[in-house]
């Protein structure tokens, strides 16, 4: 069951949030519904076991008649609280519900111990005003803080005019303190304070509850950036973007030492001249998803999908000594996940998918493209053409992975060793298409 005139969170607010806020405020209703059914059994307990000064000749009870008009209206708040969101006006109407019965009964004290009006002005149950305040803070909305304060500080001041109507006026107005809190008099001064109080603790509360739902409003904006960071990063390269806050804005870039791999399945203009649309594309699917978790699992950043191609960088989005280690783990790793992807096409009859991978590493840029509306971030250098380059000569090479024997250096002075299964085998200085010189490289292969 829902209500169609419900308040809704404002449009702006992202959907996932507004979902959030939606089913805490509907806990919240259920909270409040099961405390001020405490608060009716605890009001209720001690009218049973206070002394009833009134006596049997007091025809009319107003304890017991507010309580129980309370108790059927909680009753059916709390059941429409499970059944889905309260209308605002419903809530409203609760809000001034709850203020009502407390100020009804702290009025009813007077009737029941037979004492003039002035009398109640003195009674404890005042502080019970702030425990109705703060309930409404259970929910993400300011304006039911605001309306319990006022409700309350209107409440209290037509006892004040009440007590000072049914005592005569000026009569019994004191400045005597001491008079005041020994007798049926009133000290304005006193009631003021009270009013204040009140209507400050209101504000401050309400205040508090604003920043609170600003804050948890870009909290969760600011996980959703990093949720949607880790789409393209590695986890932890995506919290170093978002507590570093990294600058995203057209034009802004920052200058790297990185390592840089592009990977490519062998063939893939025939295999898509031969496979069925959907087949195709679940194709890459599969390659895709088996490939970047292993790359980003080594620390590695996905800076695009170039069709068949990934490009992959490391060290690159964030300062990292170890960017080529990371590189030749995420390589071999990239090599072992292909591996066992193919045993399980083969196991399913289809053909075995080959791939070449370039690893080459430099000085880069790296930085956000495009416009407003749209921004890409990417990495700019020569070690970026260069790892292109070595991918596609692994064809001519007739191996699956080269790297640029730089990195592997570098890969080793930081710690890195070719683990079981895989071997190294320096192929010298080799001229590669495309490029000007030489470039000495390393073949990264599978060994029994």
């Amino acid at each position: 069951m829902r209500f169609g005139w419900v308040r809704r969170p404002p449009g702006n607010m992202p959907a996932r949030l507004q979902m959030a806020i939606a089913e805490a405020e509907a806990g919240a209703e259920r909270l409040v519904g099961w405390a001020q059914v405490g608060i009716i059994l605890l009001f209720g307990t001690l009218y049973l076991v206070s002394p009833k000064a009134g006596g049997s000749d007091l025809m009319f009870m107003p304890v017991p008649w507010a309580l129980g008009i309370y108790t059927v209206f909680t009753v059916i708040r709390l059941k429409l609280a499970y059944l889905g969101p309260l209308p605002g006006w419903y809530l409203a109407l609760s809000v001034v519900a709850d203020m009502a019965l407390l100020i009804g009964l702290i009025w009813s004290f007077h009737i029941q111990y037979h004492q003039p009006a002035a009398f109640y002005l003195k009674a404890p149950t005042f502080i019970y005003v702030f425990i109705f305040i703060a309930l409404r803070c259970l929910r993400f909305e300011p304006r039911y803080v605001l309306l319990a304060g006022m409700a309350a500080a209107g409440g209290w001041l037509a006892l004040l005019f009440y007590a000072l109507w049914e005592g005569g006026g000026m009569g019994v107005i004191t400045r005597d303190y001491v008079a005041y809190m020994s007798g049926p008099l009133v000290l304005i001064g006193a009631e003021i304070d009270k009013i204040v109080v009140i209507l400050v603790v209101t504000v401050v509360l309400a205040a508090g509850l604003a920043r609170a739902r600003a804050l948890l409003v870009r909290a969760e904006e600011e996980g959703a950036a990093r949720a949607s960071l880790a789409r393209f990063f590695a986890p932890d390269v995506a919290r170093r973007i978002a507590e570093t806050g990294l600058a995203m804005t057209p034009g802004s870039g920052a200058e790297r030492e990185a390592t840089i791999m592009m990977i490519d399945i062998r063939g893939f203009t025939r295999m898509s001249e031969r496979l069925a649309p959907d087949a195709l594309m679940s194709l890459l699917a599969e390659y895709q998803a088996r490939l970047v978790p292993v790359i980003q699992a080594e620390g590695g950043a996905i800076d695009k999908f170039l069709g068949d191609g990934i490009m992959a960088t490391f060290g690159a989005v964030a300062p990292d000594p170890a960017h080529g280690a990371r590189a030749m783990a995420a390589a071999t790793a990239v090599l072992d996940a292909v591996a066992r992807w193919n045993e399980a096409r083969r196991l399913g009859g289809l053909d075995a998918v080959a791939i070449g991978i370039g690893i080459a590493g430099g000085r880069v840029v790296f930085g956000a493209v495009g416009d407003e509306s749209r921004l890409e971030l990417t990495v700019i250098g020569a070690p970026v053409n260069l790892a292109a380059k070595i991918e596609k000569h692994t064809r001519k090479a007739g191996v699956a992975a080269l790297a640029e024997a730089a990195v592997v250096d570098a890969a080793e002075a930081a710690g890195w060793r070719a683990g079981p299964g895989v071997g190294l085998r320096r192929l010298g200085a080799a001229p590669v298409d495309g490029l000007d010189g030489a470039v000495t490289l390393v073949a990264i292969e599978a060994t029994p």
